[in-house]
Formats: C-alpha cells, structure tokens, sequence
C-alpha cells in the first residue's frame, strides 16, 4: 500500500517545523566505524512501496517519551508520520523508537487496558521501545501480555525478574551501513510510582526490580555492562534509551547520575520528567554526552542526526499551537485513520456530560513556566485548586477525617464549562478505588514528611488533602530516610513539615484518626507510602476515583464547582516557608 501525503500540506508542516527545531551542541562520533549487517532498524511500516530515493548517509533516530495517550495531541501519531516519511523522502535513514510512558494517561488507555495504544505503535512502525513506570499500571501480567503483542522489542538493562533480566539489555539496528545499539533502563522509582504490589510474589515479597540500591552502582554497572557488550558485538554507536529523568527524587538514577558513573555512550535519549532540556554531560571519562528529551503528549518529537562523516546533534520539533497538528492542518493519512477509528469508538460515552464548573481547576502553576515556556506541574509540589477538590471527594465520600490523594494521580485540568467523563477520566486515570483506614497522627506526620520530601522540586506522592492543613519548610533539608526499593524506612533529623492542624485543631501523634486515599496509597505502597503497612482497613475499594469525583461534584455540590474552588492556588491548606 503507497502512503498518501498531501503536498501544500506536507509543506505547511515542515515550514513550521523548519521555525521550531531546536537542537545541541553536535560532535563526532566515539564508536568504532566498521559496518556489518544485523537486524534492518527502519521504522517505517513493511507496506511501504515508496520509490528510492539518492541516500544521505545519515541516521536519523526519531524518539517519542511519555506520549500518555496524547496520540491526536501535539504532533499527533498523523504528524510524526509526516515528519518521519518526510526525512524518508530526503534520503536520510530514520528509526523510530519510544522511551516510555506511552499507554498510560488518557482514557483509551483506561478503558483499553494499553492495548489500543500497542496497536497504533505496531501500526506507527516503532522500532525499538523501553517500559517506562506508568508502561506497569494495568499490572504486571497485562504488561507483558502488551510487550508479547508488541511487534517491536522492548528493551532494558536493569528490569529484572529475581535477578534475571526479563528483556535483551539492548538491540542492535543497521541503519545507513553502521550499526546502531540501543541500550534501555528504566528508573527503580517505578517501584514506587507505579504500584508496588504489582511487582511482588503473593507473600507480598519484591520478585521484580531494577537493580535499585542506596548509592545507584547496580544500576550504573548494568548499564555500563550493556554497553560494554555492545560495542564488543560491534556497535559503531551506541544509544542509551532512559525513562531516568532529572527530577531531585529520582537521586541517584537521574540521566547525569547515569551518564557521569558510564563510559562508552553517545546519546542519551531520555523520558519520565517530561523536560525538553538538550544538554551536554561529561561522562567518566571526561568525554561529552549529548543528552535530549523531549516533554510530553507529543508536543515535542525528538530528534538525533549522526550524520555520513560521524557528527551527532540533538534537537526536537515543537509544535506550540493549541490545536493539535492534525487537526489545525488536516493531515490524512494512514495513522490519522488508525488514530479516528481507535478513539471514534469511544467518544460518545466520553462526550457525556456530568456536571459543570464555574471555574478553571488546573495541575500547573497558575503563573511560573519552564525555560522552555511550558507549564509546570504546581500539583507536585504545592497545593492546586484540583487538588483540594479532588481531596475534598475523597473525604466527602467517605466520611473520614483526613483524606489525602497524590498529585502523581492528578493528571489534567479541567476547563470552566462542562464536564465530560472524558474530563474527569483523565483527571483520574488510573483507575483506583477509595478506601478508608485507621490510622494514628504520627503515622500522618510521617506521611507528609514524605510527601514534602522534595519540595520545591515536583514529586508525585505529593500529598493533596482535605480536613487538614499544614506547612513545609522546605529551607530544612528533608529527614527523610528510604529503603534501598525507594520505600518510606523512616526519619532522621528536624522535620520540615510544622504547624499541622486537623478541622482546626493540632494534630496528636497519639490519636486515631480515619484517613481516605485509595489502595495506591493506603493497601500497595504507591509512591513508597509505607507508614501505612498493617493500619485497620475500615473501607476495602469501594468506589473508583473518578467515580468518587463524579458523585461528590454531582451529588454533595449539586452538579456546578463554585467560588469556593476559584483560586488556582487552593485555600491556603499547604503554606511553603522558604526560610
């Protein structure tokens, strides 16, 4: 079958692209320059007939992380093909790989259970792709029952079953006659930030890992291992594939942990944080390592050139319209059907509408951006006007004392207007339930000390809540001690989170309070929450998030969000003392 593309089209997108590329610093390749035939890397669909065209020598590696589901937003899946056959067109040789996070975060993927989102990457002609956390949230067996689907090779270094690596370390991919090795790892906060029970054994011992210690030598060592067996297999280049991130409680397996405790990578492509950063970082040699991300939703689609002679460069394409590529230009193709007829399916539930809201309920700071003009996630480091409500459910619903939800689980806004159930599902996706235990007011102490842990930074296990206010002063450094899984083990030092009053009134290490969250938080340890280990369980998976959301907007608030929910700051339950 010949792919269409529409010229003036075509057209239209490179020039806007040609306006927003930006990429690093290139330099020369450190890789032996033998080629030698191994597995064809093209990530373009077998059915492709298109004519030859006069080859440039150069290897373009086009990267995706932390899609979420986003495959009509930004770019969409219809504009990344655009963009790839573009490349094809000009003679380059282009793969196309993924860096994680990508079945999870939009209710296709909810409702789909990640499969939808396999299919449409089957369907994109992806390569080569790493697990990242949230690639584990529909469960461990429906995980690898998706990577058994997959027609292409997922890949990492350090996640481990019992010790022994459940995926190759890497793959090696001939591409203009050299040949190309991808190296995958996957940070071991996933332990923590997807659910913990997931990877254990029915005596609720860990069995699946990813080589996580205190120091992040396990992690470096599989790393450098894959490496090293790369280039003696006779790679002429080789490419580390991470969902590692730079976030401070990702330490020690941040991308400059990695890239400065290893020798022998050339790129690093890297996911989780959802940064666009294109940085240069010595790695233990002295050397340079280009590093390069490329955000979320595919606002961005990254990009890495090694050109005939050996140069690198890194960069991306953005694409900073509100309205998606796709539609904004009326890209049809084939992924722009696949992506119709995979959500079209869905609509007409989602499209439902089951309440309305006077105001704008958001998970980003209401001013500050990044130092690429991109919102930043205030729901994981401050508290939103989202969070309150979402917190205020919670305890509403359940009748509890104290209800907290992570904002790691608060994943989108929600515009004033209507709402539909597609709003509401992708503010919370993941399906958890509501649950209730009993529990004293040291082990909620203990609580938000982890949660504050990383404050100004973002962290996902910080806390939103309801029937409780408290301060973090975040110029104390955080006495918070974890386990070598990244687990809660304890506290050490002055705490930095003061003043913690409950309806009112100080809190008492020594009273008994009824907490809601959901059986992330409260039954499986998400986000390392483990201060709750043995509480009373009073309410067992009752209800599911969104449809405890649902029912408090509807019921409780007779279906309209109101003024007491307009400030996009919250109601004053979190105060930051700097100093």
């Amino acid at each position: 079958m010949q792919r269409r593309i529409i010229p003036v089209l075509l057209l239209t997108l490179m020039m806007l692209l040609s306006l927003t590329a930006c990429g690093s610093a290139g330099r020369a390749g450190t890789g032996p320059q033998t080629p030698a035939a191994t597995d064809s890397g093209s990530g373009a669909p077998s059915e492709r007939e298109d004519p030859p065209v006069e080859t440039t020598g150069d290897i373009v590696i086009l990267f995706t992380s932390d899609v979420h589901c986003g495959v009509d937003q930004g770019f969409g899946y219809a504009g990344l093909q655009q963009v790839r056959d573009f490349l094809i067109a000009q003679g380059d040789d282009v793969i196309l790989v993924d860096d994680g996070d990508n079945i999870q975060g939009e209710p296709i993927g909810t409702m789909t259970r990640g499969e939808a989102l396999v299919d449409l990457m089957n369907q994109m002609g992806y390569s080569v792709a790493i697990p990242g956390n949230h690639e584990f949230d529909y469960g461990m067996e429906q995980f690898l029952a998706l990577a058994e689907k997959a027609k292409f090779s997922y890949i990492s270094c350090n996640f481990n079953h019992n010790g022994e690596l459940v995926f190759e370390p890497y793959v090696i991919r001939e591409l203009a006659g050299k040949k190309v090795a991808f190296v995958g790892v996957t940070t071991p906060k996933t332990l923590t930030s997807s659910t913990p029970a997931y990877f254990m054994d029915e005596n609720h011992e860990f069995v699946y890992g990813f080589f996580q210690d205190e120091t992040g030598e396990r992690v470096y060592r599989a790393v450098q291992s894959a490496v090293d067996s790369a280039r003696a297999e006779g790679a002429d280049y080789v490419v580390v594939m991470g969902h590692i991130g730079n976030e401070a409680a990702c330490l020690p397996w941040t991308y400059d942990d990695v890239i400065s405790h290893t020798s022998g990578i050339d790129v690093f492509l890297d996911g989780h944080s959802h940064d666009t950063d294109q940085v240069v970082v010595k790695n233990k040699s002295g050397e340079d390592v280009l590093r390069s991300a490329c955000g979320t939703k595919l606002a961005c689609i990254g990009w890495c050139r090694i050109t005939a002679d050996g140069e690198l460069s890194t960069g991306l394409y953005t694409w900073n319209n509100n309205v998606a590529a796709p539609a904004l230009l009326g890209i049809d193709n084939e992924m722009s059907r696949a992506v119709a007829k995979a959500t079209d399916t869905l609509d007409e539930k989602l499209n439902e509408v089951v309440a309305g809201t006077m105001v704008e309920l958001t998970v980003n700071d209401p001013v500050e951006v990044d130092t690429n003009g991109r919102p930043i996630r205030m729901v994981r480091r401050a508290e939103t006007n989202l969070g309150d409500l979402c917190a205020d459910a919670f305890r509403d619903q359940s009748g509890a004392d104290i209800a907290f939800v992570n904002g790691g689980g608060i994943r989108a806004n929600i515009e004033a207007g209507d709402i539909t159930l597609r709003s509401i599902l992708s503010v919370h996706p993941f399906g958890n339930s509501l649950c209730v235990v009993e529990v004293t007011g040291q082990q909620i102490l203990d609580a938000l000390e982890w949660g504050s842990r990383a404050v100004p930074s973002e962290t996902g296990g910080f806390l939103q809540v309801s029937g409780l206010s408290y301060e973090i002063h975040s110029y104390i450094e955080s006495p918070c001690v974890s386990d070598e899984n990244g687990l809660f083990a304890g506290i050490e030092g002055e705490r930095r989170v003061k003043n913690v009053l409950v309806n009112g009134e100080p809190i008492d290490p020594n009273r008994t309070y009824t907490l809601a969250s959901h059986n992330y938080m409260l039954l499986e340890g998400g986000d390392g929450y483990t201060m709750f280990d043995g509480a009373t369980l009073l309410q067992d998976c009752v209800k599911l998030d969104n449809q405890v959301l649902i029912d408090y907007i509807t019921d409780t608030l007779g279906g309209v969000i109101g003024e007491e929910y307009e400030d996009l700051s919250g109601q004053g339950r979190i105060v930051i003392v700097e100093e």
